[in-house]
């Protein structure tokens, strides 16, 4: 059985795959996808977010402003009455992204120590979102005590030196449908050095469709492309690399039911 660990249901065009969201969940279920976590970009979608999938027991949710959402201020207490709900399995996503918005540093940074400062307080792991911003995220990190909490680097397309970094605080490594583009050939290389207990699969559906789905929307059930590629470049089996990335999804977010 394989988790999506990192997926926007609430952000699908489903008018455009032609699918209801039930169809979505249903795919994935086919494809032995055991569960899927649902994570929030904007607080004032959160509500809206948690109400859709909320019929499904397979998803969980996480409650964060992602840091391309500037324009909508972080307020800390909201974030945290928020993230105290018993539904909400983690903080984020949150982090900094300087390659599209380094104008927004400073909000982008005071963001993401309010994550980090709420997610210590409720005792529930860190989603965090960084590109071009090697220095920054660590050091916030580090500062912060985002050890306490952990957490994970999704959708990771940083350098070994950052992997080894983030792990050596205890966070884990989330790699997405990007290691299967033709040009990841320096991503590939630091997949294969992650240790398989520090390591997830998502899709960050709907987007960044792996291949042989490339030019896709992007969905839970395509987890399975992801896996087969890592497994491939690991040299072991799919089945292994299945049951290693679920076991670590349940150790890391510890307040899923995970299925007997």
């Amino acid at each position: 059985m394989f988790v999506d660990s990192h997926c926007h249901l609430d952000l699908l065009e489903l008018d455009k795959l032609g699918l209801t969201l039930d169809q979505v969940i249903a795919q994935a279920t086919a494809e032995k996808i055991q569960h899927m976590l649902c994570v929030c970009v904007s607080l004032s979608k959160f509500e809206q977010m948690a109400q859709q999938v909320s019929a499904y027991p397979m998803v969980s949710i996480s409650c964060g402003e992602h840091p391309l959402h500037q324009h909508d201020k972080v307020d800390p207490e909201q974030l945290l009455t928020l993230c105290q709900r018993p539904e909400v399995v983690a903080v984020g996503e949150t982090g900094l992204d300087y390659f599209y918005s380094v104008e927004t540093k400073a909000s982008q940074q005071a963001a993401f120590v309010s994550h980090i400062e709420v997610a210590n307080q409720v005792n529930k792991p860190l989603i965090i979102h960084t590109r071009d911003a090697r220095e920054d995220t660590l050091s916030l990190m580090r500062s912060h005590h985002a050890e306490r909490a952990g957490g994970v680097l999704h959708c990771f397309t940083e350098t070994w030196d950052m992997a080894k970094a983030a792990m050596d605080m205890g966070f884990y490594i989330s790699i997405s449908g990007i290691m299967t583009f033709r040009n990841a050939d320096e991503l590939r290389e630091v997949v294969k050095q992650i240790p398989l207990d520090r390591l997830l699969i998502e899709t960050d559906a709907p987007y960044l469709a792996p291949v042989p789905f490339r030019g896709k929307t992007n969905q839970p059930a395509y987890v399975t492309a992801v896996a087969k590629a890592i497994a491939e470049l690991k040299g072991i089996s799919i089945e292994e690399l299945a049951e290693v990335t679920t076991n670590n999804f349940y150790q890391l977010f510890s307040a899923v039911n995970k299925p007997n």
